[in-house]
């Protein structure tokens, strides 16, 4: 009887240890489960519509100034209206379609003197830095003229964006400034004028107003 009463005590007192030992332990922790990545469309990647934009450029002719546009380009522009520096732009430029309001001067500039189109049939501007705020941008890029790639930088300002048309179309407003130098793209001709200089100066100076357009995505 004294033994089985001692052998129930010791029992009992091994089952409470394992117990409390037990008791100690941690919880497992389930094990941390990612949420899915869900990469929307780019919301932000705006069309330029060329017929409602202007890119156009002046030069010194004697004492006074010829101005020109470009008829035919395209484009697009990216535009984060939270953080400016996040946008780009990328444009083409067909160089056959010149304007200088004279036939035989844009034949000329069409020609190897100037942009040679039949050999270098396009310009391209290609961003790449955006800094500033919306209404004081600065616009790095590479700026490609016959076949030859220089850095420009471009001065602007972003002007906003229209609310959604009875199509869902909205628009994006943005105008810039540079002065490139000619004779850094092998733009080279000149002819002396008499008295002395020459005819054309070197420094060009592009202006640009840009309405960009992004439709709403179909249902």
């Amino acid at each position: 009887m004294r033994k089985s009463l001692v052998m129930s005590v010791v029992t009992t007192a091994s089952l409470v240890t394992a117990f409390a030992a037990g008791a100690q332990q941690p919880a497992p922790v389930p094990p941390v489960v990612a949420a899915p990545v869900v990469v929307p469309a780019d919301p932000n990647t705006w069309r330029i519509d060329a017929g409602h934009s202007d890119l156009s450029f002046s030069i010194r002719h004697f004492v006074s100034r010829v101005r020109g546009t470009f008829g035919k380009w395209a484009g697009t522009i990216i535009v984060d209206t939270i953080d400016v520096t996040k946008g780009s732009v990328d444009v083409t430029i067909q160089g056959t379609s010149i304007d200088t309001q004279s036939e035989n001067r844009d034949n000329d500039l069409r020609s190897a003197n100037f942009f040679e189109v039949e050999k270098y049939p396009t310009i391209t501007f290609r961003s790449t830095k955006v800094e500033g705020r919306k209404d004081d941008l600065t616009v790095t890029g590479d700026l490609t003229i016959r076949g030859v790639t220089k850095p420009v930088v471009l001065k602007g300002r972003y002007l906003g964006v229209t609310a959604p048309d009875q199509r869902g179309t909205r628009r994006m407003g943005f105008e810039a400034t540079t002065t490139i130098n000619r004779l850094d793209f092998g733009v080279t001709w000149n002819r002396a004028a008499e008295g002395g200089g020459v005819m054309l100066g070197d420094e060009v100076r592009i202006d640009i107003a840009i309405e960009a357009m992004k439709s709403a995505p179909r249902p």
